[in-house]
C-alpha cells in the first residue's frame, strides 16, 4: 500500500480547511438594486409632481443605505440638481424621500439618505420629483442621470442609474398696471401705463391692445366713457413720441418681442388731446391687451 507523504497530506487538509471556511461567506450579504426614473414629461412652467421607484433586494436582516447622487448636470448638487436642455440650458428640479417634497434625499450617512433593513425580499421606496414653477427655459428637451448607491456593512456597494427628463414648452404670461391721467383740464395730457411679459427664452411673442369698451370705439379713436355717457377721446401708442398707434393687428400695428426668460416690461404711451370740452366727472374705459405667443 503507497503511503502519502506527510508533508503532503498536511498541506491537503490545509487547503481543505481553507476552502471550508471561505466558501459561506461568498453567498452572506448582498444587494441588488433596480431604477425606474422620473419623467416630468411636458413643462409649462406650472409646478409638476412625478414619482419614479427604486426596487432593493437585500439579504434578511442586512441593514442598508439608499443614496443618490447630484447627477451629471455642471454645478449640480444633491440640494441643486438640474436637467440640461439646448445650448447647455439647465431646468431645476428636486428629488425627495417624502411625498410633501420636504425632505431632501441626498447621498450623506445618517442625514438624507433613506435607511432600511434586508428582508430577503424585493422592497419598494419612491423617489419623490419636483420640476419648479416659474422655469422659463429655452423650449426642448432636457435630462439629467442620478446614480443610486446601496450599502450595507459587510457587503459590496450596488448602483443603478435612472433617468430624469422633461420637455420644456413655450409658455407666456402677462399682467399690466393702470394708467391714470388726472385731471384733465383741456390742455394736452400724458400718461403711461406697463405691460408685464415673461416668456420662455428664445420664444417670439406680440402684444396687441384692443379699441376699448366704449360705444364706436377704435383702435385710432379711443374713448373714456364719463357722465351720461360722455366721451373722452384718448390715444394709445408704442413709442415716447406718441406717434405710432398701439393696436391689435399682426405686422402692423402689434408690439413685437422675444423672451428671455426674465419679466419683460413694455410701456405703453398714453395721450388724452387738447380742446375737448366736455361734462365734470370721472372717466374710464378698460383695455385688454392680448399676448400671442
Amino acid at each position: 500500500m503507497n503511503r502519502i507523504p506527510y508533508k503532503f497530506r498536511r498541506s491537503a487538509l490545509l487547503l481543505l480547511f481553507l476552502l471550508s471556511t471561505a466558501l459561506p461567506a461568498l453567498g452572506a450579504n448582498r444587494c441588488t438594486v433596480k431604477a425606474v426614473g422620473i419623467n416630468f414629461a411636458s413643462y409649462v412652467a406650472s409646478l409638476k409632481n412625478i414619482t419614479g421607484t427604486l426596487t432593493v433586494t437585500c439579504s434578511k436582516g442586512l441593514a442598508y443605505g439608499i443614496a443618490l447622487n447630484s447627477g451629471l448636470s455642471s454645478g449640480a448638487t444633491i440640494t441643486d440638481r438640474a436637467m440640461s436642455g439646448p445650448s447647455g440650458t439647465l431646468l431645476r428640479y428636486g428629488i425627495y424621500t417624502n411625498a410633501s417634497h420636504s425632505i431632501n434625499w441626498g447621498d450623506s450617512s445618517g442625514t438624507n439618505w433613506v435607511t432600511g433593513t434586508g428582508t430577503g425580499t424585493a422592497q419598494k421606496y419612491n423617489i419623490y420629483g419636483q420640476l419648479p414653477a416659474n422655469q422659463y427655459v429655452t423650449v426642448g428637451t432636457y435630462s439629467d442621470r442620478i446614480t443610486a448607491s446601496v450599502e450595507g456593512a459587510g457587503v459590496a456597494t450596488v448602483t443603478a442609474s435612472f433617468l430624469v427628463n422633461a420637455s420644456a414648452k413655450a409658455h407666456c404670461t402677462v399682467s399690466s398696471s393702470a394708467m391714470a391721467f388726472g385731471t384733465y383740464s383741456g390742455a394736452v395730457n400724458n400718461s403711461t401705463s406697463t405691460i408685464s411679459a415673461t416668456c420662455s427664452d428664445a420664444t417670439s411673442y406680440t402684444i396687441g391692445l384692443n379699441a376699448g369698451k366704449s360705444k364706436g370705439a377704435t383702435i385710432t379713436k379711443r374713448a373714456m366713457t364719463g357722465p351720461r355717457g360722455a366721451l373722452l377721446h384718448y390715444g394709445l401708442y408704442s413709442d415716447a413720441a406718441r406717434t405710432v398707434n398701439w393696436g391689435n393687428t399682426a405686422a402692423t400695428n402689434w408690439v413685437t418681442g422675444t423672451g428671455n426668460g426674465t419679466t419683460q416690461s413694455v410701456t405703453v404711451y398714453g395721450q388724452i388731446p387738447a380742446g375737448q370740452s366736455i361734462a365734470p366727472g370721472s372717466y374710464s374705459d378698460t383695455i385688454i391687451a392680448t399676448l400671442t405667443y
